[in-house]
Formats: C-alpha cells, structure tokens, sequence
C-alpha cells in the first residue's frame, strides 16, 4: 500500500499537463485568429511599389507609382514587385514566430 500513495500524485500532474496544454491551444487559436485579421505592408524601390498581405498570407494590394513604370524596363517593376510582396510575407511570419515565442515561452522541441 505504500508505494500506492507514492504515485497519487502523477494522475493530478497529468491532468494540469492537459489543462496547461489546452489552455495552450487555445491561446494559439486566439493569436492565430489574431493575425489572420491583420494586415502587412512592405515596399521596395524607395516606396515605388507597395504591397499588402493579410495574416493568410493572401495579398490584398498593390500600389504602384505611375513613375515606376518603364516600358523600356518592365524586369525592374516586376522585381520591385517580387521584392515587396516577400517583404510583406516575410512579416506575416516573423511575427507569427514571435507570437509563438511568447506563448511557448522558449519551450525547447518546437520548431518554430
């Protein structure tokens, strides 16, 4: 009977394991609810092109400077382009990465 006692404690540390880790998800679901509504801009060529993308990373605009248009050098756009719109996704998953950050609180085995 003594060693019964010595591990009553294990079913009550289970179980706050699982309300910690359900509290967990749902504090994920929450901020991933979060970003989605958000939305991210980033510009290239000085602010010639700027483009935005939501927390899905849908895009959602595109503004173009009638000046950044060259017919004569359609590749520099189309670059500007590129370029803004990685920018802008890139944010959408740098803060992505920080909110998961906050919640794990440096938990090391998830790779993130």
């Amino acid at each position: 009977m003594g060693r019964r006692n010595q591990f009553q404690g294990i079913p009550g540390s289970a179980n706050n394991m699982m309300k910690q880790a359900q509290r967990l998800q749902r504090q994920m679901e929450e901020q991933q609810k979060a970003l989605e509504e958000k939305e991210f801009t980033a510009t290239a060529g000085g602010g010639a092109v700027e483009i935005t993308v939501s927390g899905k990373h849908q895009l959602t605009g595109v503004k173009i400077d009638p000046e950044a248009i060259d017919p004569d050098d359609v590749e520099m756009l189309q670059d500007m382009i590129i370029a803004a719109a990685n920018e802008a996704l890139k944010k959408v998953d740098d803060e992505q990465v920080a909110n998961m950050s906050k919640m794990t609180g440096g938990l090391g085995g998830f790779p993130f």
